[in-house]
């Protein structure tokens, strides 16, 4: 990343990415150079929550809503809480 990568370029690097590891590591690496996105964070979690790497996609929406507390990770954090706590009382009592 020779020049000053933008969130819109960001987004088509992500798009090219061949998995969902390489994908994480380009927004890592935009990371280090752009610790105060919180849209990379939150890209990140939900990049991390689809590889099922839970804990590190929670860690990197928490991130994000410090960086700021009105980011779209409220509500990923928020969903992925509430699919961490669903329970289905059937299959306790067939």
């Amino acid at each position: 990343m020779s020049m000053e990568m933008t969130l819109e370029m960001l987004r088509m690097e992500i798009k090219k990415a061949s998995s969902q590891e390489e994908a994480i590591e380009i927004l890592s690496v935009y990371i280090e150079s752009h610790p105060e996105s919180d849209e990379a964070y939150t890209m990140r979690g939900m990049k991390y929550w689809g590889s099922g790497k839970r804990s590190l996609a929670i860690n990197d929406y928490l991130a994000a809503i410090r960086i700021n507390p009105e980011s779209r990770a409220r509500l990923a954090l928020q969903a992925s809480q509430e699919i961490l706590d669903y329970r289905n009382k059937d299959l306790y009592n067939p």
